[in-house]
């Protein structure tokens, strides 16, 4: 299998610093260039599928068809960002004019306008390697607000990462743009990524990736003379709390629902349902949790992305059943290439009370919590502490109970449900992709949807500009 191989110091200076050159030229860009820019690595990207997708098969195992269908989401949100920049989201202004008189009544003129923050390092992830890889959201983000980027390219699918950088510099030539708008840095040490976040002239870090690395990554980035940003999408348990009445309407479909969120991609999704909340001694729920584990021993993952993964399920899998008060509820299964679905289950104390139950299993795996009530139900979703979703089935009604739900989940999530599962996750301007710690390092802002722009854009506020330069900032795009 190819290797990426690791960059040296000298190649990850000489990345940074042709984007810290390009990032005058292309932070002051209108927004017509940087829309061409990113429908023209659409066009490229959809223009190469053909080769594209094979490798990205080879690599991955993930197979055609859901990797056809992320290069559309890719190419999507690649046009999407485009329409952003070419509708002006990024050059947006405030504008106060003067007020005669002394404050507070009075006041200057104020013009609030929002600068690129200069080049962003980008963190490729593995469990996409097309719309969270070189050319996915935080790569389209950045470059919809005029920050040039220089990715890290993922291990986990080298050659695609080659192929896909590639095209994009070819891209951004053809734009007859600075080529230090788009770098690419390789290697599977901690070292490569540890320099890219050192470098003084690093102004972001974007990161989708597991808790361990995302966090001495983050402490890199605030350790540094000069902190900066870190926008960092780590570890996630998306709890579904299933009340007993949507259960009881509609259990058995919502078990086959439920199964196939937790099983799809072989569970390698930042948004996989890993523990589920139901009421102890409600017949519905007691067979909706056995209709659960006879649709997850009846499922059959496909192989995970590598075998560093596979590793680190099957520890986590093990660490949870290992833990006192909690039982297996899926049949134990011969070891093959892919592994297969587990479900376990433990009550409300013993689940807080033990924080190894409360972190992430990345993969097929979910843990029942048994709860008595709504006040532990609310303690389970506390000990969570922080996560992308939160699902809530059965919570039409406007009680106060659902009333203390709702707002329990906001407390705790980025994005809460009413329907369906969390798996999937639309590119919207609408969308909030991040949530308290330690499902990302920054809650107030998300990594997907049109809003990931506000990551890379600072507010300065002008203050009794010039009139030439307030006429800029607003035909700016």
């Amino acid at each position: 299998m190819t290797s990426l191989t690791d960059s040296t110091p000298s190649q990850i200076d000489a990345a940074v610093r042709a984007a810290a050159a390009a990032a005058e030229a292309y932070g002051t860009s209108a927004g017509a260039a940087r829309a061409a820019l990113l429908r023209a690595l659409a066009d490229a990207l959809e223009a190469e599928r053909a080769m594209l997708v094979p490798l990205a098969d080879e690599e991955t195992r993930l197979g055609p068809a859901r990797l056809n269908g992320e290069l559309d989401r890719t190419t999507f949100q690649l046009r999407g960002f485009a329409d952003q920049v070419a509708s002006g989201a990024p050059f947006a202004v405030a504008d106060d004019p003067a007020v005669a008189g002394a404050p507070p009544a009075g006041r200057p003129h104020l013009t609030r306008v929002r600068v690129a923050v200069g080049p962003v390092a980008m963190f490729a992830a593995s469990n996409f390697p097309f719309a969270f890889s070189v050319l996915g959201g935080d790569t389209a983000a950045a470059l919809a607000a005029g920050c040039p980027v220089v990715v890290k390219a993922h291990p986990g699918h080298p050659k695609l990462s080659r192929a896909v950088a590639a095209l994009a510099s070819r891209v951004v030539q053809q734009q007859k743009l600075p080529a230090g708008v788009f770098g690419c840095v390789e290697g599977a040490s901690v070292e490569v990524g540890v320099s890219l976040v050192r470098h003084p002239l690093i102004a972001a870090v974007a990161f989708t990736g597991s808790v361990k690395g995302g966090v001495a990554l983050w402490k890199e980035a605030n350790a540094r003379a000069r902190p900066i940003p870190f926008y960092g999408e780590l570890g996630s348990t998306n709890p579904v709390v299933a009340l007993p009445s949507a259960l009881a309407a509609n259990g058995a479909a919502l078990a086959t629902t439920l199964a196939g969120s937790i099983t799809l991609g072989c569970g390698q999704f930042c948004t996989s349902p890993g523990v589920l909340i139901v009421r102890t001694g409600d017949a519905a729920s007691d067979a909706f949790v056995q209709q659960l584990a006879t649709a997850l021993e009846a499922a059959t993952p496909h192989a995970m992305l590598h075998a560093g993964i596979r590793a680190g399920f099957d520890a986590g899998a093990q660490r949870v059943q290992a833990q006192p008060g909690v039982t297996t509820l899926t049949a134990p299964a011969p070891s093959t290439d892919a592994p297969r679905a587990r479900l376990y289950a433990t009550d409300a104390a013993t689940f807080i009370a033990n924080h190894a139950l409360q972190e992430e299993v990345f993969g097929p795996a979910c843990l029942v919590v048994r709860v008595r009530s709504l006040d532990e139900t609310l303690a389970v979703l506390a000990a969570v502490q922080g996560s992308l979703t939160v699902t809530l089935w059965g919570a039409e009604a406007d009680t106060p109970d659902n009333r203390r739900l709702v707002r329990a989940a906001e407390q705790i999530a980025g994005r809460v449900l009413f329907a369906g599962v969390p798996t999937g996750v639309a590119v919207t301007a609408a969308q909030q992709h991040g949530g308290p710690w330690p499902s990302s390092t920054q809650a107030f802002t998300t990594s997907v949807g049109y809003a990931a722009i506000d990551r890379f854009l600072r507010p300065v506020a002008l203050q009794d500009a010039p009139g030439w330069l307030v006429d800029a900032r607003g035909v700016a795009a």
